[in-house]
Order: structure tokens, then sequence, then C-alpha cells
């Protein structure tokens, strides 16, 4: 029975991935800071898995849970992944995303060598890039955390190059009812809950015409589990290949709401239900993303399942689960 170590396991991929693995037989353990608060998604197999104690930042809990778990694959997936908080904590962004992966890989390298490791990488390492962009396309972030997620990537080939199997999945926008509350996506899908509630309050969100390549994180995850079982570490682009504005997201989002509410409600121009708030506006803002994911699919065998329309049907009837008693009578649209 293979053992697997998996960092960030409360957030969305590591709830996915956990699952995922269990699935497949894995004996699993989780890395948590704290008693996470979203333990919610990990109830359902939280007999199954053994969750270590631990911080990136520290390398004593690090080696003591690598230790505990002794894994044949880690899935480092903790971090400090939102952009605007890279801009007010650069260092700390750094020291999480950076240095986190420093201390376990030099772990592995002392420990067990022979642990296949998976880096979290991130599309946010291109930059603004004319076009689709593959494995080899010129890395430029335009943001702390995306600068951190690149030398967190270079780090990776060092680390490859002096013999360990350690692999980047460069991962681009994927999303679920399991996001974060902070990520744009479900900003507007929570949002959208209280606009069946008959609430008006516009979201504020930045540029809408900010366009980016969103997925299922639970087809992602799939890919990041075949990274580990080929012969060769190598790193891979995911991504759909499409991309869409956050403006067409917020219309998918009221166009599922007047199928799933009905009685003509939201209907109207997105601009009755958000607003641009100059405050929200990234500085150097990425303006497209777009994933070439060729190489995935010829050599994991991999490809999305799950569209945008799905994506947010699924998100919208997530979080409409939380006000389903308003959906017994018509809604009642000032």
């Amino acid at each position: 029975m293979k053992r697997a170590l998996i960092t960030g396991i409360s957030g969305q991929d590591g709830s996915y991935l956990a699952e995922f693995l269990l699935g497949l037989g894995y004996e699993v353990y989780g890395l948590v800071r704290r008693e996470p608060q979203t333990m919610r998604w990990l109830q359902p197999i939280g007999d199954r898995l053994e969750l270590l104690y631990g911080d990136l930042r520290d390398d004593t809990s690090l080696r003591i849970a690598f230790r505990k778990a002794w894994p044949d694959e880690v899935y480092n997936l903790a971090g400090q992944v939102f952009v605007p908080t890279s801009w007010e904590c650069p260092a700390e962004t750094f020291d999480i995303n950076v240095g986190g992966l420093a201390r376990l890989l030099a772990i592995v390298g002392r420990e067990k060598p022979d642990t296949r490791v998976y880096q979290a990488s991130s599309s946010e390492m291109f930059g603004n890039v004319d076009g689709l962009c593959n494995e080899k396309t010129l890395l430029s972030p335009a943001s702390p955390y995306g600068t951190s997620k690149m030398a967190a990537h270079r780090l990776v080939q060092v680390y490859r190059d002096c013999g360990l199997f350690v692999v980047g999945g460069i991962l681009f926008n994927h999303e679920s009812p399991r996001r974060g509350l902070e990520m744009v996506t479900r900003k507007i899908t929570r949002a959208a809950a209280g606009w069946v509630k008959g609430d008006r309050t516009k979201l504020k969100l930045g540029n809408l015409q900010a366009r980016r390549d969103w997925g299922f994180a639970g087809d992602y995850i799939k890919a990041i589990h075949a990274m580990l079982q080929r012969p060769i570490p190598k790193d891979y682009v995911v991504g759909t290949g499409e991309s869409h504005s956050v403006a067409e997201f917020v219309t998918l989002v009221l166009a599922e709401l007047h199928r799933s509410v009905g009685n003509g409600n939201f209907t109207g121009p997105i601009e009755d239900y958000v607003e641009v708030d100059p405050s929200l506006v990234r500085p150097n803002e990425i303006h497209d993303l777009r994933a070439d994911s060729r190489l995935a699919a010829k050599e994991l065998g991999w490809s999305p399942h799950v569209n945008l329309g799905g994506l947010v049907k699924m998100m919208v009837e997530s979080d409409l689960a939380g006000v389903r008693e308003y959906l017994q009578e018509p809604v009642t649209v000032a």
C-alpha cells in the first residue's frame, strides 16, 4: 500500500486529492498547521486518514511529520495562494511558498530520497502572455505571488538535477464549491445566494475584463496524481485551453440563477448586480491566461471533463443549498 503526505489537505485541492488517493487504496496523511476551519470537506473521510500538525515555515515540525508519514509520495499543496495578500505580505509569501518547499525537499533528500514530490506551481508564473502557455513559455510573473511560485518552480529543477523525483504542476485556475471565499469565482456564487434571498447589494469586484482559464478542481487532481506515476519526472501545464472574462462568469451565474429559480428574475444586465471597485483592481493585472495542455493530454492521458457551464452550475447549486428554504416559495425581487 502506497503512503502519501499531502500538505494543505484541508483546502480545495487537498480534500479532492485525499478522496481520490483513498479510492486508489493509498494510506493518506495530511499536514495541517492547526485544527483547520475547512475540516468540513474532510469529515466524510476523516476516519480514513491521519492528520499531522506542522508548518511549512518550521523545519522541525516538517521533519517530525515526514517521519511519521514516511511517504512514498508528497503532494505540496499548501501555500499563501491569494495574489492581493502577496502584495501586502511579500516576505511571508516567499517564506511559505519558496522556503516551505526548500525545507521539504531538503528533508526528502536527507531522510528518504526515493520519495516522489509534487509541487503546486501556478499559471501566475507566466504573467501577461499573448496566446496559449505551455511548458516552454517564458516565465514573467506580474506579482509577488507569481514570483514566489516561479522561484519554487526553479527549485524543483535544481533538486531534480540532483536526483530527486520532483515535478511541478503548472495548473491554471481551477475552481469548485470548495474554493475559498476570498477567490473571485466563489465571491460571485456566494453573492448569488444572497441575490436569491432578495439582497440587491451590488458585489464589488476588480477588473471585469480579466480573462482566466477556469476548470474544475476535481478534474485537475487526477493530473496531479498522474505526474508522480510517470517513469521520468517532468513538469506539465494543466488547463482547459479556453479563457473567459470575469464578466462572462457573472453572466453565466445569472443565467444559472434564472434557470434554477425562474420567475423571470436575473435577466437584467450584470451592472444591476456587480460594480467595479478600483481598489480591487490588481497592480500589474494579468489580462488573459490560457493553457496549452497538449503534453499532459499526450503523456498523462488527461483532459478536462467539466466545462465552464458545468462548473458554474455546480458552484451555484452548492451555495444555493444554504438558502433552500427561500426557494420553496416565489422569490420577491425588490
